[in-house]
């Protein structure tokens, strides 16, 4: 027996129709040096018709390539709409890969056409003639350099067409975005999103037990629109009517809590180094202003216990933690409570990865391959599955991240009888010391919430007894001080005493990836290069 139901295919146009016509007013805000600009969903959505047959007339053809190098403002939502809906390939290209690994992916990736802002010029142009595939480049703002050699100005290319063009029907399944991972191990690997996996992921972000994205909603856009599609937010917001403050370059705690104070959002997405910056700015600030966030949805890397009692403590704003990676889109567990949770244990549930949303699958599994008990106490491997979850990358064979058909994260902790993952490590970071796991996540966790203590960071180093120990890499505070004997102190009264470190490192900076997540390979290098000064306790 057949449904008798119609079969209209899920597509990005269809997101961006409802946004138009149901939403029309609702605005995309970009903040620039000289203030605030405002355009409506239907001034977006117009703009990105005249965008999309422009760019027809200059030669882009179903399934091609069009990249971007921008921030987020409103340009690129209009490059959002434009090029997926017109049947070619949105590719968001890392504005702070290194100039090899950006040559890397544009090549890969067979990019015929970059827009550009004018003020990444100057980091474009450092490939330029590495990029052999690109035809056109097109900038968005003024630049006289001609760095780039012959180029296209965005405004004049956009304006001289018409609004109207008309969404083709396509193959829901097609190809629409293209994001590549950021590289920490490798060169990157390309994903790329289909229509119908954005629709349901779109779809899961406006649901209460996830992100709950609403037409109530005024979303700041801090995670970068080049990174896992702004974790989805951007057509989400067309979908649910949530308005978008979109920050550009001004992403240090300083601009954003100005934002947050002028601008009024109700809702926040970005990194948790991001949201340290913010508390650090307000520290001494009695008069900020954050009133207006119902919550901040943080992920990327795990967020510590202290940050999010920070944010509930001093401002009564709930911390959103959420879960994924590239290759999921990224949504796939966010940390909200469970109905009933007594408030002083909600906390207890917010420091963990995240519950599992509907529609993916998750379990953990041994090194052997046989799936572990959902007891919340096995520790093995995550892996996924589901309608936007990847089942490959692009261009490339990788079968060591795929079993039965699951996606391997990489990822390694233990979930939940109801749903909720706790992860311990990244299968690279996990520090195996006399046969036992120590968590280098739970450790940096611990650390950040002593006063003294700005950032921290854990490696596993070589041990002649243990096999692997923990070497603590700790940044302070301005004007605070602190020694290693006081740190491993304050430890030991939280961990087993067999966690308990023996190595410190006084550090600047905890170097960061190109998405704002603590780099320890590079902390790793410097520690095999003798290049990492610490001291050993007794």
């Amino acid at each position: 027996m057949k449904s008798t139901m119609q079969d209209a295919p899920l597509l990005i146009s269809g997101i961006i129709r409802h946004g138009e016509y149901v939403y029309s007013e609702k605005k995309v805000l970009t903040v620039t040096p000289e203030g605030v600009e405002e355009a409506t969903f239907v001034q977006v959505a117009k703009r990105a018709e005249q965008l999309a047959a422009a760019l027809i007339k200059l030669g882009v053809q179903p399934g091609d390539r069009v990249a971007t190098f921008m921030w987020n403002n409103q340009a690129h939502m209009e490059a959002y709409v434009a090029v997926p809906c017109m049947g070619a390939v949105l590719h968001t290209l890392n504005i702070r890969l290194f100039s090899d690994q950006l040559a890397f992916i544009i090549n890969h990736a067979e990019d015929s056409v970059i827009i550009v802002d004018s003020s990444l010029v100057p980091a474009l142009a450092k490939v330029r003639d590495q990029i052999p595939t690109v035809k056109h480049i097109i900038i968005h703002g003024h630049d006289e350099s001609g760095a780039l050699g012959t180029t296209i100005d965005y405004e004049t290319f956009l304006t001289s067409e018409s609004a109207g063009f008309e969404w083709p029907t396509l193959d829901e399944r097609s190809a629409a975005i293209m994001c590549y991972t950021s590289g920490t191990t490798g060169n990157p690997k390309g994903v790329v999103y289909s229509h119908r996996s954005t629709w349901l992921h779109s779809m899961a972000s406006t649901t209460s037990n996830s992100i709950g994205l609403s037409e109530r909603d005024r979303c700041l856009l801090i995670v970068p629109m080049f990174h896992v599609s702004a974790w989805g937010a951007a057509y989400t917001a067309f979908f649910a009517g949530t308005e978008l403050i979109m920050p550009q370059m001004f992403l240090q705690g300083e601009p954003i809590v100005k934002m947050i104070q002028e601008l009024r959002p109700t809702i926040s997405l970005g990194v948790p180094t991001v949201w340290n910056d913010v508390l650090r700015v307000t520290e001494n600030k009695p008069e900020a202003d954050l009133s207006s966030l119902r919550g901040i949805v943080a992920g990327g890397s795990a967020v510590p216990r202290a940050m999010i009692e920070a944010f509930r403590d001093r401002f009564g704003i709930d911390v959103i933690q959420g879960w994924g990676m590239t290759e999921t889109s990224p949504l796939a567990a966010v940390s909200i409570p469970p109905s009933g949770t007594p408030k002083d244990l909600e906390i207890d549930y917010r420091v963990k990865a995240g519950r599992v949303v509907a529609g993916v699958e998750v379990r953990v599994t041994a090194e052997d391959g046989s799936v572990l008990p959902r007891d919340g106490k096995t520790v093995g491997e995550f892996e996924i599955r589901g309608p936007w979850i990847t089942g490959s990358y692009f261009g490339t064979d990788d079968p060591e991240k795929f079993h039965d058909d699951w996606l391997r994260t990489g990822d390694i902790g233990a979930i939940d009888g109801e749903g909720f993952m706790t992860i311990s490590d990244r299968s690279k970071d996990v520090i195996k010391s006399g046969g036992e796991w120590i968590s280098s996540v739970e450790l940096e966790g611990l650390l950040m919430a002593h006063p003294a203590v700005f950032e921290a960071a854990v490696i596993a180093v070589p041990d002649a007894r243990w096999d692997e120990r923990p070497l603590c890499c700790v940044v302070l505070r301005p004007d605070a001080s602190v020694s290693a004997e006081e740190l491993r102190d304050f430890l030991s009264t939280r961990v087993a005493k067999w966690w308990l470190p023996e190595r410190w490192a006084f550090i600047v900076t905890v170097p960061k990836t190109s998405v704002g997540k603590f780099d320890k390979k590079v902390l790793r290098a410097e520690y095999a290069e003798d290049a990492l000064p610490y001291v050993t306790l007794d």
